[in-house]
């Protein structure tokens, strides 16, 4: 990163999968690095299973959490159909790190709505720079599902410009000391993939 760029990720998903959290890890991370960072999450679906999504903005002198669409480094979904809801944010040569789980709406188990077929196929299509991360089941493998988010943190990690450092020093400070192994681990399998 130059001296006057400024960084810009977006992170989406559905309400009870840990965006919240996968956001304050990445913020604080960019903290530990000494930069300026800004942040905007809208959670008020969070709590029911609805669209969430968190921006955050970082460099040296940021003035605005809002990332213009268009301008995203990456956007970081951590449910399929939400990546493609949130496609306008990511820049042209942006990557797209998406994890493979599919969480059907209520509107579509009440046959209000379809859920994709292809999704897989779109996500290939719509995002040329994509990692498909099979997130869920590396985290069922560690024996905690709830770290897939982190897991896609430690993916999206890879392709930012902060030190490695910054990230375990934030993990350390956004996870309580009882889960931090844990979610260590999910990190490091998270940016190997």
């Amino acid at each position: 990163m130059n001296k006057t760029e400024t960084t810009s990720v977006v992170l989406v998903g559905v309400g009870g999968q840990g965006i919240l959290l996968a956001s304050e890890i990445t913020a604080r991370a960019a903290m530990m690095a000494g930069l300026d960072v800004k942040t905007n999450e809208v959670h008020g679906m969070a709590q029911r299973g609805g669209s969430v999504i968190a921006q955050i903005r970082y460099g040296r002198k940021v003035h605005s959490p809002l990332v213009a669409e268009g301008t995203a480094r990456v956007l970081c979904s951590l449910e399929r159909i939400e990546a493609l809801r949130y496609r306008h944010y990511l820049a042209p040569d942006g990557l797209a790190v998406v994890s493979d789980q599919a969480i059907v709406p209520v509107t579509v188990s009440m046959g209000m709505a379809t859920y994709p077929d292809q999704a897989e196929a779109e996500l290939r299509r719509v995002f040329p720079r994509l990692v498909y991360v099979p997130a869920v089941e590396q985290a069922a493998a560690l024996g905690e599902i709830r770290a897939a988010n982190v897991i896609l943190v430690g993916r999206l990690s890879a392709a930012l410009d902060l030190p490695l450092e910054a990230w375990h020093e934030s993990l350390r400070a956004c996870v309580k000391p009882r889960f931090l192994d844990l979610n260590l681990t999910a990190f490091k399998i998270g940016r190997e993939l």
